[in-house]
């Protein structure tokens, strides 16, 4: 199967990716340097989409086997541990992942990001299966937060069209599974989305649930990474701005996390130009953890985690981030890495506190 997958609203003018929204494209490469559009194969999205179920299906069958081994290796009967078994085949599952950039990342920028998220995370004998960048054409101007905002918005609805098809997808391989065992969902679905990224996922999940006519009947993703979130922090609120899409986000998604670090700049900036009464969600963390429901009184599946100590005072060997390096330092500190890869694979958040990689030790020194 393809190393690298990307769907992307790009207008391609003279075959070069421009900031300006166009149709959906589908591209496909094994260069693992492909920061130039030359380096990608130009597909239909039904040779795309016939090569990505492919490619899932080609994944190991986490069965009640897969099971059964990890708890013959903890030295205990299956039947004894029931629980235990359904964690370790829900942690063992593959993913067929997807990487939204975020403000201000022209094409090779986030081509960049998204080949070595995929390298770090997703591939390779221990990876967690494939990853697909959705690239949107981002303005790209340091003075362009306000209508990048609408730009965003513009873009997302491109990105509900293909939640949707992940959505009957899903419903299709759960018909399956109650015929065949055999023909069950071999992946499961997660997002890492970055900055204002995180403004188009919300805004796509959004029209998604209202297109299906919420409640969705499948948790369509499994995990969702919203880092650096340039996102309203009560969005999860019920009283928010954007509640309606934090309720679609937190129905469709089985656990959603936050990553933030009040020492980012750029979202100190993003906080000036857009605060209508609220923070953003990746500088101050959730407006209250866990956040609240009307009906329920709390949505126990939204967390969050503070970044600050994974990053250390100065930067002199890890590159800088348009002058500003904390916003995307996400990425390249590997302890932050590591935590991504845990949280994907369903890491319980008392495991993850436990064995201590919720905190760094860079920060304070």
């Amino acid at each position: 199967m393809p190393k690298y997958w990307m769907i992307s609203n790009r207008l391609f003018r003279q075959g070069q990716p421009t900031h300006e929204l166009g149709k959906l494209s589908y591209w496909i490469t094994d260069d693992d340097h492909a920061d130039t559009i030359d380096k990608w194969t130009s597909v239909s999205g039904a040779v795309f989409e016939t090569q990505l179920k492919q490619a899932a299906q080609a994944f190991p069958l986490v069965s009640q086997a897969t099971a059964a081994a990890f708890a013959a290796a903890s030295g205990q009967p299956a039947e004894a541990m029931p629980i235990l078994n359904q964690l370790a085949a829900h942690q063992e599952q593959k993913h067929v992942g997807f990487f939204v950039h975020g403000y201000n990342n022209g094409f090779t920028d986030a081509a960049q990001r998204y080949q070595q998220l995929t390298r770090d995370i997703y591939a390779g004998p221990d990876g967690l299966g494939l990853c697909i960048s959705f690239d949107w054409p981002s303005l790209g101007s340091i003075l362009g937060y306000l209508p990048d905002r609408e730009h965003a918005q513009a873009c997302a609805s491109d990105f509900t069209d293909i939640l949707g098809r992940l959505h009957d997808w899903l419903l299709l391989k759960q018909k399956a599974a109650q015929e065949d065992p055999a023909d069950a969902c071999r992946a499961k679905i997660s997002i890492i989305a970055h900055s204002m990224g995180n403004f188009l996922l919300h805004r796509a999940m959004g029209a998604g649930w209202k297109r299906q006519n919420q409640p969705l009947s499948v948790s369509l993703v499994n995990q969702l990474l919203m880092v650096a979130a340039d996102v309203d922090n009560d969005l999860f609120e019920p009283d928010g701005q954007d509640s309606t899409d934090g309720t679609a986000v937190a129905n469709i998604t089985y656990r959603v996390t936050a990553m933030y670090t009040g020492r980012d700049t750029v979202l100190g900036a993003s906080s000036g130009l857009k605060h209508f009464g609220t923070r953003r969600l990746g500088r101050s963390g959730l407006a209250l953890s866990p956040p609240t429901d009307s009906v329920s009184g709390r949505v126990d599946n939204v967390w969050d985690v503070d970044c600050s100590t994974f990053f250390p005072v100065q930067y002199d060997n890890i590159p800088f981030i348009n002058g500003i390096p904390i916003h995307g330092a996400y990425f390249i500190t590997p302890e932050v890495v590591s935590l991504m890869k845990e949280i994907l694979k369903g890491t319980d958040r008392s495991v993850l506190q436990s064995r201590g990689l919720l905190t760094g030790k860079a920060w304070p020194v």
